[in-house]
């Protein structure tokens, strides 16, 4: 069947619903099956850690690669864990972007493929979605609620008003958190990947022994910067004397420094999330920092003093994984939103667009606007 946009599935969408999810759009490769009824019954993760850790980062040329090899074994693997057969699938839902584009074109295609020979929906899936209902894998965890969502590529607060309903209230104007740790470990030498390692060393450092900026505290709005701060690290750690001793105390002082700058972002879209609507606030950390324990205990008490409830994903859905896109493709599905097999692959993809082609946070370019 030709990818077009004619394409339109004659099957009926199955009660309860199977979803096939699949994300492929950094350095996992990963599939899950999710039932409307039965809950997440199965989600793999294949890591590509060892291949990149030689390089102390992502390289895309050797994730493409990675992922064109896994991601048939990935799926199969993934239908067999959830005992149930291609057949009995209601649609497949992809990560359709934003990350690097091999690896969105490689899940995007298995989709496709899989999508056209069952002649079931198709359900192209924003990334950053995923991430963002991602808590709804596990916990009662209703619209609205604002957003911290902090990851390799992305940092941005969002207002969460229902599934397609997003309002940015801040984003980084330059570097993510996460990439902050991944450089940050990188410039020390404390291995990849670079968000994990800076956490175990900064438990044995003093996070006063090193005076780091943090940039735009106590601004008006609700915007990060971590490229000055990461910066100051690789300063600091090159006029050190790069003991262990000197590497647990940078650690400690800039995920110290991270922390304040993510609690005093995160009050003030506080103060203007609960100005805009009535209660009960919910407030929810998303992404693969949210898996620091350092964060989200600053985070839990910055919620509490703004009268917020915490809602967390479990840690294994803070990093990238095709549960939470499952998630967000049975919530379209269920709200009736598939797409065509035109459905492109984007390596920019803000969740919301109007804002960011009108305001964007961290430029524009050929390919759209970053954030």
């Amino acid at each position: 069947m030709p990818l077009t946009e004619s394409h339109t599935p004659t099957q009926t969408v199955a009660s309860p619903s199977l979803i096939l999810g699949i994300e492929s759009s950094c350095d996992e490769t990963a599939a899950a099956v999710l039932c409307s009824e039965r809950g997440l019954l199965s989600n793999i993760v294949a890591s590509q850690d060892e291949a990149h850790r030689p390089f102390g980062g992502v390289v895309p040329e050797i994730a493409a690669r990675a992922h064109m090899q896994k991601i048939e074994a990935i799926i199969d693997q993934a239908m067999n864990d959830a005992d149930v057969q291609y057949d009995a699938l209601s649609a497949i839902a992809a990560t359709s972007g934003p990350g690097l584009i091999g690896g969105v074109i490689t899940g995007l295609m298995a989709a496709k493929g899989l999508s056209a020979s069952l002649d079931i929906p198709l359900i192209a899936v924003n990334h950053l979605e995923g991430h963002a209902l991602s808590p709804r894998l596990s916990d009662a965890c209703p619209f609205p609620y604002l957003l911290l969502l902090v990851s390799g590529g992305h940092s941005q607060l969002l207002a969460i008003h229902g599934l397609g309903d997003y309002e940015r209230l801040g984003s980084t104007i330059d570097d993510a958190a996460g990439e902050a740790f991944d450089k940050t470990a990188k410039v020390m030498g404390l291995g990849f990947p670079g968000g994990p390692n800076v956490e175990r060393w900064a438990e044995g450092g003093d996070d006063r022994a090193v005076r780091l900026p943090r940039p735009l505290l106590d601004r008006e709005n609700c915007d990060f910067s971590f490229a000055g701060l990461k910066t100051a690290v690789a300063r600091a750690y090159e006029s050190s004397d790069k003991s262990d001793a000197a590497k647990a105390d940078l650690a400690a002082s800039f995920q110290t420094a991270v922390a304040d700058c993510l609690t005093d972002r995160t009050a003030r879209a506080m103060q203007q999330f609960s100005a805009a609507q009535d209660g009960p606030y919910r407030f929810v950390i998303a992404g693969g920092v949210a898996a620091n324990r350092t964060l989200r205990a600053r985070l839990i008490n910055t919620a509490e003093t703004h009268g917020f409830t915490s809602i967390f994903p479990p840690l294994k859905f803070c990093g990238d994984n095709a549960a939470m896109i499952a998630q967000a493709g049975l919530e379209r599905l269920q709200a009736g939103r598939v797409d065509p097999l035109s459905a492109p692959a984007r390596p920019r993809w803000p969740l919301d667009q109007s804002a960011a082609r009108t305001a964007p946070a961290s430029g524009s370019g050929r390919k759209g606007p970053k954030s």
